[in-house]
């Protein structure tokens, strides 16, 4: 199939009629930048074919705005020899008319030849979709989907399937069908797809499982019920002994000995606790008493401490003293240096100061002069702006308005042109000395005259002639004439010129105003960025600050009387003043540590002169001999009771540790647990013994052995009804899977044709690689070196070469089957790298040998080196379409 031209009319944004004429046998590259229409042309193709005459389902082709509009869609191909032609128009004018070699076809006739043709369906109602699509759907690839195959190729199996049939032969029989479906039924009856039981099968199943675990419960029980018997005997026994013997009883009776012996224990614990008190009483006033003897007895030694102490005092208040000349002296020359190196900074500051004044003088001088100069031009361009926006008020005008009246005098020029073409025409030859009268017009000697309107022709002294001008054209030229001459009135105007040519001078000037207006407020800006005020303002304001500047560096030299080079710097001076001050602190801080010093070496003194006199009064005291006798006497005393109340804490302290009250506390612990224990367990054999009491008479009531028997037998009869089902599952199981391994030999030998069409183009992108169709040919498993996965886990841009690939590889398939073929690619490739789209090209130039390929793109930079010769969207809107 070839598709020799394409034209539409009033669809999307082509209100006015596009044409696509001579279209090529093989590559045909339609560029254009986004929004040109591309995907408009696409998708007149496919509503040419998909979309029925009469759908209510195509309002996405009416132009905006226009609810009059009748899209209309013009497609002429060739096919097998024969040449088709298509014309349908959609919603306001419902038209479908199909000739194939001159025998005409019309309505929903034409459009089944169409989709019997293509291979696809139309929907029973509303839009047609991706599942009505077919062949075309799988061949015509929508911007942004030429990665998605998977559902084209569903939608389009039987067509391929059949095309497969049409070139290998009815390899797969529709007797091996037969007996494959037979075979599914008759398993079906038995087992879902996954191969689950169903049906009598799973409720046998069900049954037998259910009565194993009845069966199963039941001997469960059984053994229990032995089991139960067993422990009856063996507690009973147990009771009887427990409650003959009682040992929770003893046990109680050893508790309460071990009670009263812990008592005994406690009384003597709080008689060592008694004992303990009393000694460490007698040891705190025993101590007591030893401080105060030591005390009396080290004051001699104090005594000649505090001489030596006195005498070191006043001789260090001595060497203090000696040293006060040599601090004084420091610090005043500390002070003096500091007060020299303050006038020096005070000097260097107002030499900075006048170095300072002077260099901002400088720069203000300069900042006024460059603002005086760009003040000068700003006049100049505020000149030139108030110009050139008087030009533009006085040119003003509406480019659109300009536009029409251009567009209606152009409009007009070509119809005129036509008028004349179809205008009846009156030529004359009058011999000298005659005349005749043209509507009331004398005319003489040789002319000419061209008539679009009744016009009368008086021949003196003859009579009249009426001249009508024939033909409807020629009264729709008189129309169409009078509509531009009003309108192109209407616009001159309104834009207030009497011609075109006046209104374009005008519209240029104004441009040229625009234009110089932009221009010269760049320069403006450029010079008074703020405005020509605001930099009024700042030259005013320069000027008056380098008056004051020069103002104070005038009074600066009158006051100061500095030389400029007589001083060191202000940092330096700033130095030499901090190192100043530095020493003045630092000798200020010594005088007064010195000043501290012989004040505490005075305190020093008077406090040792006094302790010593106050030490010496107290040894020289006659009670102090007579405390010393008492403290002695004491201390002999405590010591004696010291001894005898130790010998008794020792004495209590051997008989709490021989009785162990450690040990006695977890004897009355062990034997209350031992006894709770005993009776508790008591307790429990008594209730065990009656629960298996009722249990077994519960038990023997069931019959559980006569209902265990029932049970048996009703499994044996399920059992081998569930067997018989069970072997004729798995026969038929085995036999269904023999019978679809050879279906699928067959199918491999069905896939064998796509599949060397495919390996012929994978081999120009991936020499070593292969892709895998499956029974259904949808391109599946994908292998490359070591790399083995499926096609749906390659990258983005993978996907959509694959996919383009394999429907390449479809189309190879299809006209080796006769059947008609046309691929048409949307902006495809976008994500491709540049060595991948290379190859790309290789194997759409290898395919374009043998189909027509539609290719749109916005990118035609890409396609240079495709080798065909590129068609320009945007001038194609441009042409005139007959």
């Amino acid at each position: 199939m070839r598709l020799e031209r394409l034209r539409i009319e009033q669809v999307r944004q082509f209100r006015n009629p596009i044409a696509l004429e001579g279209l090529q046998p093989g590559i045909n590259l339609i560029h254009g930048p986004n929004e040109s229409g591309k995907s408009t042309l696409v998708r007149a193709i496919r509503a040419a074919f998909f979309e029925r005459h009469r759908s209510k389902s195509v309002e996405d082709l009416r132009p905006w705005g226009d609810s009059a509009a009748a899209p209309s869609i013009e497609l002429g191909f060739e096919h097998g020899g024969h040449q088709w032609s298509l014309t349908k128009s959609f919603l306001q004018r419902k038209r479908c008319d199909l000739q194939v070699d001159g025998h005409s076809f019309s309505g929903e006739e034409a459009e089944e030849k169409l989709a019997e043709l293509l291979g696809y369906q139309f929907p029973k109602k509303g839009a047609s979709k991706e599942e009505h699509w077919g062949i075309p759907g799988l061949l015509w690839v929508e911007q942004g989907t030429g990665q998605d195959i998977e559902k084209a190729v569903e939608h389009a199996g039987d067509h391929l399937k059949s095309a497969l049939n049409n070139l290998v032969g009815e390899v797969a029989s529709t007797g091996g069908d037969d007996v494959i479906q037979a075979v599914e039924k008759q398993r079906a009856e038995l087992l879902t797809g996954t191969g689950k039981p169903r049906g009598e099968y799973l409720q046998l199943e069900k049954e037998r499982a259910e009565l194993e675990a009845e069966i199963m419960e039941l001997q469960t029980r059984i053994g229990q019920y032995q089991a139960q018997v067993d422990r009856l005997g063996t507690l009973a026994a147990e009771f009887e002994r427990a409650n003959r013997d009682r040992p929770w009883e003893e046990a109680r009776r050893r508790m309460e000995q071990a009670q009263e012996q812990f008592r005994q224990v406690e009384s003597l614990q709080a008689q060592q606790v008694r004992e303990q008190e009393t000694l460490d009483h007698v040891r705190q006033n025993l101590n007591l008493l030893r401080q105060n003897l030591e005390q009396l007895q080290s004051q001699g030694k104090k005594l000649e401490q505090r001489e030596t102490d006195l005498r070191r005092a006043r001789e260090t208040l001595a060497e203090e003293e000696a040293r006060t000349p040599a601090f004084d002296k420091a610090l005043q020359d500390a002070r003096e240096s500091y007060d020299a190196a303050i006038k020096t900074v005070e000097q260097a500051r107002q030499l900075e100061s006048l170095t300072r004044l002077k260099q901002e003088v400088t720069r203000l001088e300069n900042q006024h002069k460059t603002l005086r100069q760009n003040l000068d031009k700003a006049t100049e361009f505020q000149q030139k702006l108030d110009e050139a926006r008087k030009q533009k008020q006085e040119n003003r005008v509406d480019p659109d308005l300009v536009q029409q009246a251009r567009v209606t005098q152009r409009q007009l020029d070509e119809e005129a042109i036509r008028s004349q073409t179809i205008a009846t025409r009156l030529t004359w030859q009058l011999e000298q000395g005659h005349s005749l009268y043209l509507s009331d017009e004398s005319i003489e000697g040789e002319g000419e005259r061209r008539l679009l309107e009744e016009t009368t022709l008086e021949i003196p002294g003859v009579g009249r002639l009426e001249i009508t001008p024939g033909g409807e054209d020629l009264a729709s030229v008189r129309r169409t004439l009078a509509h531009l001459e009003q309108t192109l009135g209407e616009h001159l105007r309104a834009l207030g010129v009497r011609q075109v040519e006046d209104a374009e001078q005008k519209l240029t000037r104004f441009r040229d105003a625009e234009n110089r207006l932009k221009h010269t407020g760049d320069l403006l800006a450029s010079v008074a960025p703020q405005g020509r005020e605001r930099l009024q303002s700042e030259t005013r304001d320069t000027l008056a600050e380098l008056e004051a500047r020069k103002a104070e560096l005038d009074a600066l030299r009158t006051s100061s009387g500095l030389a400029d080079g007589n001083l060191p710097g202000l940092a330096e001076a700033e130095r030499a003043r901090k190192e100043a001050e530095q020493h003045l602190s630092e000798a200020e801080s010594a005088r007064s540590k010195h000043q501290t010093a012989i004040l505490t070496a005075r305190q020093n003194v008077e406090n040792a002169n006094r302790e010593w006199q106050q030490l010496r009064e107290e040894l020289n005291n006659s009670e102090s001999q007579r405390q010393l006798r008492e403290l002695a006497d004491k201390i002999s005393e405590s010591e004696k009771r010291e001894a005898a109340v130790l010998g008794n804490l020792e004495a209590l302290t051997k008989k709490i540790r021989e009785a162990r009250p450690e040990l006695l506390q977890q004897d009355i612990q062990r034997f209350r647990q031992a006894a709770e224990t005993q009776q508790k367990a008591q307790e429990n054999r008594e209730r065990e013994l009656r629960d298996i009491r009722v249990r077994l008479e519960a038990w023997g009531a069931e019959g559980l052995e006569e209902l265990l028997s029932e049970k048996s037998g009703e499994f044996e009869h399920i059992n081998r009804r569930y067997d018989e089902l069970h072997r004729r599952a798995r026969a038929l199981n085995l036999l269904l899977n023999v019978l679809i391994g050879k279906r699928q030999a067959l199918t491999r030998r069905l896939q064998a044709p796509l599949q060397k069409h495919l390996d012929h183009y994978l081999s120009v992108l991936f020499p070593e690689a292969t892709l895998e169709v499956d029974e259904h040919l949808m391109p599946g498993r994908f292998t490359r070196g070591n790399e083995l996965g499926q096609m749906t886990e390659l990258s983005f841009g993978a996907r959509e070469q694959m996919g383009l690939i394999s429907r390449l590889a479809y189309a190879d398939l299809l006209q080796e089957a006769g059947r008609p073929t046309l691929i048409i690619l949307d902006d495809t490739l976008v994500h491709s790298d540049a060595e991948r789209l290379d190859g790309m090209k290789r194997i759409l130039f290898d395919a374009a040998q043998r189909h027509q390929i539609l290719l749109f793109t916005c990118h035609p930079e890409s396609w240079q080196d495709l080798g065909v010769e590129p068609r320009d969207l945007q001038a194609l809107k441009s042409e005139p379409v007959s």
